[in-house]
């Protein structure tokens, strides 16, 4: 059972990275990523509401929304399928999170949280967190502690990519980098440099 967690754990981290091998939420990853301070507390946000998320949603999926979900009420809406409706419920959820990091950054650090500015509540759009819990969907997870332990790889995959990413632009930033490609342009070439090293870890066999 451990080795299958952490064979699933792993995967989530290098194998299925949210950013380098699906390319989802960029929009904060490149926007966040200018300082390492702010990369940090990005990816510790996502990392808390991908942890919570996913597995809140598998609960809501699995218990509400699946097709014969509802038999536990009664015999009479065994065939009530309210799948249909995943998609707003999952997004009511992360709405829900991320408006709850939003406070407990505002109150504990509020340099942070004027750092990140218009992007902490825009965590309830990010492409990534919402990935999580479709992507779960789709894998079908066999219980809640499957849907957590690749909630939180997946937080922490996306907290490794813009943690990195950070750390490297703060250093090109004192680089002889050509001008056409300062800013957005060597960060993208970057990125997809990064992305093309963690396609080498397809080749382990979990």
């Amino acid at each position: 059972m451990w080795e299958d967690y952490a064979n699933l754990f792993i995967k989530s981290i290098f194998i299925e990275n949210m950013v380098f091998a699906y390319f989802l939420g960029m929009c904060s990853y490149l926007a966040i990523s200018k300082t390492l301070k702010n990369g940090v507390g990005m990816g510790l946000a996502v990392i808390f509401v991908l942890t919570i998320t996913v597995p809140l949603n598998y609960l809501i999926y699995e218990y509400l929304l699946v097709d014969g979900a509802l038999s536990w009420i009664g015999p009479e809406y065994a065939q009530l399928d309210l799948s249909f409706l995943s998609l707003i419920m999952f997004i009511a959820v992360i709405a829900s999170m991320v408006q709850l990091v939003e406070m407990i950054v505002e109150k504990f650090s509020p340099a942070l949280y004027g750092s990140l500015g218009i992007f902490l509540p825009l965590i309830a759009v990010n492409c990534a967190i919402l990935g999580g819990s479709l992507f779960m969907q789709i894998k079908d997870f066999s219980g809640i502690s499957e849907a957590a332990v690749y909630g939180f790889g997946s937080g922490v995959g996306w907290f490794l990519a813009i943690v990195a990413i950070a750390a490297i632009r703060e250093k090109i930033a004192y680089s002889n980098v050509p001008a056409p490609l300062k800013g957005l342009g060597i960060t993208f070439i970057i990125t997809g440099l990064m992305a093309l090293g963690f396609m080498s870890f397809m080749g382990i066999k979990l």
